[in-house]
């Protein structure tokens, strides 16, 4: 179940930028943008452990 109060992602393991409440948390988390975020994604995959490794380099 969502929890509306607390929105976070729905699965914390993969970035989902179909989801609005997912991306307003991954791009805080990652201190980045939606387009940022999304081309991450593009390049390494859903996985937030390797989203996260994108944004250390």
């Amino acid at each position: 179940m969502i929890n509306q109060q607390n929105p976070g992602p729905q699965d914390p393991s993969r970035v989902n930028v179909s989801v609005q409440w997912d991306v307003d948390y991954w791009t805080k988390k990652f201190n980045c943008t939606r387009e940022q975020l999304v081309k991450a994604v593009q390049k390494v995959g859903t996985s937030a452990n390797a989203v996260e490794r994108h944004f250390q380099h």
